[in-house]
C-alpha cells in the first residue's frame, strides 16, 4: 500500500490521569466559570447550588457513564459508535448531530474565548474597557477569535496522547491553581462574608420548579454530555481502564470548578460593589468583574488578568474536545489524515465564527436576524446558534443516547462495559445505573425539553 493511502491510526490515551484531565477539561469550560455564577445569582444563591450538586450526582453522572461506555464499547466516534453497535439510520442521526453540534458550537464559543484574550491584555496594562463598545469592534473581536481557533487546531494536530493529553496535563493544573489563588483573595476581602453567606447558605424556601429545572439544565450542560465529546474520548480508553473511578473524578473536578467560580465572584462582588445585583446575567463577568478587580489592592490588575487567563484556559480545554469530535469522525469514517481533518474543520469554524462575531454590531444584518420559538423570541445570529446547537440539540442528543442504551439495545451490555476494570461496579450500583438510564434520565430530559419550550411558564436556558 502506498504511504499516502495508509489507514490513519486511532489514538489512545497514554494514561488514566491523562484521560481524566482531558475529559475534565472538556467538561470544565466557560459554563462553569462564566455561566454558573450568574445563573446561581438569578436563582437564589445557595438554594440553587444545593439543587445543582444533587442534579450532578443523580443525572449528570449516569449520563456521563453512559456516553463513555458507548465510546469504549464501540472504539469509534459518535456516528461510528451507533453504526457498529447495530443502530439504524435514525439512531445514527444522533451521532451525526453530535458532530454538527461540536463544529457549530466551536464557531461561536471561540468568539467568547476571543473576548477573554482581549481582556487579559486590557487588565494587565490596566486600560478600562467598555464591554458594549469592545464587542461591537470587529477589528478586535474577529482576529482574537481566529487566534483562539488556531490555538485549538495546534493542540489537536498533536494527536490524542501527544497533543490533547499533553495539553490537558498542563492546562488543568494551571486552571486549578489560578482558581485557588483568586478565590483565596476574594474570600479574604473585608466584607466578603455577605457574599459567602449568600452563595453557600441555602434558603430552601427559594427552591421551586424553575430553580430545580434550571439546576438540571446547568448540571446537564456543565458535564459535557450530549455533545459526543465523552463518546469520542471514551473510544480512546483501554479496556482495562476503570470508567467508574475516572467518571467520579471528572464529575467531581467539574463541580468543584463551578463551585469555586462562585467563591471567586460573589465574595468580591458583595465586598467591593455592595450595590451591584448578583443576578446581572451574562454581562456579570465582562462588565462587573473588571470593576471589582480595579478595587483590589494591591495588584488588582494582575488578579484581573489571571482571571481572564483562567477563562481562556477553561475555554481552550473545552474547544479542543469540540474540534476532536468532528476530526475523529473524518479520521474513522472518511479515512482522512489528522492534519487534513484538523485544518479543514478548524478553518471552516473560523469562517462560520464571523457572523457570530458581528452579531453584537448594532444594525448589522446578523444582529437583526431573529425568530420566535414556541413564543420565545430569539434574536441575533449568535443566540440562534446557541439555542439550536448549544441548547436544544444537546438535550435531544442526551435523550436519544439514553433511549438507545436503555431501550434499543440491551442496557446490561453497557453496564457490563462499565464493569470492565471496575470490579466494584456490581449488584446495587450496577442495577441503579441501569434503572436511571432506562427510566429516570429520559423522564428528566423530557422535563428539561418541556421547560425549554415554556410549558412550565418561564423559558429555561441552555449552557
Amino acid at each position: 500500500m502506498q504511504k499516502g493511502l495508509k489507514k490513519p491510526k486511532r489514538g489512545q490515551w497514554g494514561s488514566t490521569f491523562g484521560f481524566i484531565m482531558a475529559a475534565a477539561g472538556s467538561a470544565v469550560g466557560l459554563g462553569n466559570i462564566w455561566r454558573f455564577p450568574y445563573i446561581t445569582g438569578q436563582n437564589g444563591g445557595g438554594a440553587f447550588v444545593f439543587v445543582y450538586v444533587v442534579c450532578v450526582l443523580l443525572i449528570g453522572l449516569p449520563l456521563l457513564l453512559n456516553e463513555i461506555a458507548i465510546g469504549r464499547k464501540s472504539r469509534k466516534n459518535p456516528v461510528g459508535a451507533i453504526k457498529v453497535t447495530g443502530g439504524n439510520r435514525f439512531w445514527q442521526g444522533g451521532g451525526v448531530l453530535c458532530v454538527v453540534v461540536c463544529f457549530a458550537v466551536l464557531s461561536y464559543y471561540s468568539v467568547i474565548a476571543g473576548w477573554t484574550i482581549g481582556y487579559i491584555f486590557t487588565e494587565l496594562i490596566n486600560i478600562p474597557v467598555d464591554f458594549a463598545v469592545f464587542v461591537q469592534t470587529p477589528m478586535y473581536v474577529i482576529p482574537l477569535c481566529m487566534i483562539f481557533i488556531l490555538m485549538t487546531i495546534g493542540v489537536v494536530l498533536g494527536g490524542v496522547s501527544g497533543g490533547i493529553e499533553k495539553a490537558a496535563k498542563f492546562l488543568m493544573p494551571v486552571l486549578f491553581l489560578i482558581i485557588v489563588l483568586i478565590a483565596a483573595r476574594s474570600v479574604t476581602l473585608p466584607g466578603a462574608g455577605a457574599g459567602i453567606e449568600y452563595y453557600l447558605s441555602p434558603d430552601f424556601s427559594k427552591i421551586n420548579g424553575n430553580v430545580i429545572l434550571s439546576a438540571l439544565g446547568q448540571a446537564f450542560f456543565s458535564m459535557s454530555v450530549g455533545w459526543g465529546l465523552m463518546i469520542t474520548f471514551g473510544s480512546y480508553l483501554p479496556k482495562e481502564g476503570n470508567i467508574i473511578q475516572s467518571s467520579g473524578w471528572i464529575a467531581g473536578m467539574d463541580s468543584v470548578v463551578a463551585l469555586m467560580g462562585g467563591l471567586m465572584i460573589f465574595p468580591a462582588l458583595f465586598a467591593l460593589l455592595p450595590g451591584e445585583s448578583p443576578d446581572e446575567g451574562p454581562a456579570l463577568v465582562f462588565n462587573v468583574l473588571p470593576r471589582v478587580f480595579d478595587q483590589i489592592e494591591p495588584f488588582g490588575n494582575i488578579i484581573g488578568a489571571m482571571f481572564f487567563l483562567l477563562l481562556l484556559v477553561a475555554a481552550l480545554t473545552s474547544s479542543i474536545s469540540m474540534l476532536e469530535v468532528p476530526v475523529a469522525y473524518f479520521i474513522d469514517e472518511r479515512k482522512w489524515s489528522r492534519r487534513r481533518a484538523a485544518w479543514t474543520i478548524g478553518i471552516s469554524a473560523m469562517v462560520l465564527s464571523i457572523p457570530s462575531s458581528l452579531t453584537a454590531v448594532q444594525g448589522n444584518v446578523f444582529n437583526r436576524l431573529g425568530f420566535t420559538f414556541f413564543g420565545k423570541p430569539i434574536s441575533g445570529f449568535f443566540d440562534m446558534m446557541d439555542f439550536f446547537f448549544g441548547t436544544l440539540a444537546v438535550v435531544v442528543i442526551c435523550l436519544m443516547m439514553s433511549l438507545y442504551t436503555g431501550w434499543v439495545k440491551k442496557v446490561g451490555d453497557y453496564a457490563d462495559e462499565l464493569a470492565l476494570g471496575s470490579p466494584s461496579f456490581s449488584g446495587f450500583p450496577k442495577n441503579a445505573w441501569m434503572f436511571f438510564i432506562k427510566w429516570i434520565c429520559p423522564v428528566v430530559i423530557i422535563l428539561v425539553l418541556l421547560n425549554m419550550v415554556g410549558v412550565f411558564g418561564d423559558y429555561g436556558e441552555g449552557g
